[in-house]
């Protein structure tokens, strides 16, 4: 079967009525995570999990596991869409991604085209947004055949890979992403062991033998540590929203805005591919491209159209771009990737090579559902922007209780058990002070969902080795990913070793 069979297969799955109202509530909810300050995108794809399961209950475990990716991946892009809107009215970005959307957008509304900012946030958003996805289309299968003869040492490495690049780029301090990612990874080892039956660090608690819950950490950290945060610091949405006005940008906005769009899309997607890089680092670059290139540079941050249309863009771009190596080779790119892939994991889906023939409807249902989502974000994000914008003014004294709402209920309906909504405060409380103290928890979600897999392929490849250690270098592939990984962490070691000693040379 060839691909376009495959991709009209999905369509058949993705426009079934159900999950398109599953769809449409997920980029609905993501929109409106995007606009609210603080949520961003991981707090809200983590929130509504356990939602998915009430949701899906009547469904077989196929239908289950792909309408509830299909909500969950909605809310992803959707948030990437919504987080402009407060960047621009508001200049207070929605997520990291829109920060650089805050330096001409604000301007731009302050100069009464705020419609125009948003208009061209949202048009460039759909034209990246689909580049993305015909990428994928074209990409997913070759690249799932060349993974699939991957054997464990290759797994081991290329794991360790998509850690070392989230852990050099998460964050202001490389040392304070590594340790997050260590505590990630020991996390991990909590519960019984799957090869020896012993248990390890339960302390003889038969609710640790299971493990933590991925759900309830994520939950906790980012969802519940915002709440925290918001009541502990008075962090509250406060200033003037400038007016909207007209919504529809002029052919000279247009004009100006189509090549930094399709610059920035191209840019997005490739550095999304790139495990650890992400959406905000995409935004930055395709930014400064944008200055170095433009013959008016003095008109970035003071209302160059293209200054929001180029990030806006590569922002979209980077969040499909990150979805290739999630399905494709099982390798979170992001935080908001690795709670995706923790919710696949939760209804026995498992990313990777093997996705694309073992569960085809998810995968290629989920591939058709982006393509209906992004045209319903276009629809909803040019007429309703002013709706949208009301949500800003949305007072905390009753956005947080909700949102602690979600989260008990949520966690508390997984497993029916006490220890997890303990759990969950300490994670909220923790990752307040972690998030205070500017470590990043990005690196600690992605070392919980692939510390057993890298566990279980290392124990794979050594058994096959008799327990030689050379394995992972005696083969090639894994050799070079080994050698990425160390390289990914050293360089920026360097760099910033060498920066320090001019500045201390200069003194």
């Amino acid at each position: 079967m060839d691909v376009m069979q495959y991709l009209m297969n999905g369509f058949a799955t993705a426009l079934q009525w159900h999950n398109l109202l599953f769809a449409f509530v997920g980029v609905l909810i993501g929109t409106a995570v995007g606009v609210l300050p603080g949520i961003g995108p991981m707090s809200g794809v983590a929130l509504l999990i356990p939602v998915t399961t009430s949701l899906t209950g009547g469904l077989s475990p196929e239908e289950a596991a792909t309408s509830a990716i299909i909500l969950l991946a909605g809310v992803y892009y959707g948030a990437m869409y919504g987080g402009s809107t407060t960047s621009i009215l508001l200049n207070t970005p929605g997520e990291s991604s829109s920060v650089v959307t805050t330096l001409d957008g604000y301007q731009m509304a302050r100069q009464g085209r705020a419609g125009a900012a948003l208009s061209i946030s949202a048009i460039g958003s759909f034209f990246a947004g689909i580049l993305t996805l015909i990428a994928l289309v074209l990409l997913a299968q070759p690249l799932s055949a060349v993974a699939i003869s991957f054997g464990p040492a290759e797994y081991f490495s290329l794991m360790l890979l998509g850690l070392a690049a989230v852990s050099g780029l998460a964050g202001k301090s490389m040392t304070k992403a590594l340790i997050m990612t260590v505590f990630g990874l020991l996390l991990a080892t909590v519960g019984i062991d799957n090869v020896s039956g012993v248990a390890r660090f339960t302390y003889d608690q038969p609710t640790l033998y299971s493990g933590f819950e991925f759900l309830t950490i994520a939950v906790g950290l980012f969802a519940l540590g915002e709440v925290f945060k918001s009541i502990r610091e008075r962090d509250y949405t406060g200033g003037t929203v400038s007016k909207v006005g007209r919504i529809l940008p002029t052919r000279q906005d247009m004009k100006d805005s189509a090549v930094p769009i399709v610059r920035g899309s191209f840019l997005g997607f490739f550095i999304g591919i790139l495990p650890g890089a992400g959406a905000t680092l995409a935004s930055f670059f395709s930014y400064i491209l944008e200055k170095k290139l433009s013959k008016h540079p003095e008109k970035f941050g003071k209302g160059a159209i293209e200054g929001v249309a180029a990030p806006e863009s590569a922002n979209n771009a980077a969040s499909g771009g990150a979805m290739i190596p999630l399905l494709t080779l099982g390798i979170p790119g992001s935080g908001t990737t690795a709670i995706l892939m923790g919710a696949l994991i939760m209804y026995n889906v498992q990313p990777g090579p093997l996705l694309f023939e073992e569960h085809p409807g998810v995968a290629w249902g989920l591939i058709a559902s982006m393509f209906v989502g992004n045209l319903m974000l276009l629809v909803l994000n040019m007429p309703l922007v002013k709706v949208f914008a009301k949500l800003i003014q949305t007072p905390s004294k009753y956005l947080l209780p909700i949102i602690v709402a979600i989260s008990v209920f949520g966690v508390y309906a997984v497993q029916v058990q006490l220890f997890d909504l303990l759990l969950l405060v300490g994670c909220g409380v923790a990752g307040y002070f972690l998030s205070k103290h500017e470590f990043p928890l990005a690196p600690l979600v992605l070392g919980l969902v692939l510390g057993p897999m890298i566990e279980n392929n290392m124990r794979r490849a050594l058994t096959s080795s008799n327990g030689d250690f050379l394995v992972f270098v005696q083969n090639p592939i894994s050799a070079v990913f080994l050698v990425i990984a160390l390289l990914w962490l050293l360089i920026p070691m360097l760099l910033r070793l060498r920066g320090k000693n001019t500045v201390v040379e200069e003194a």
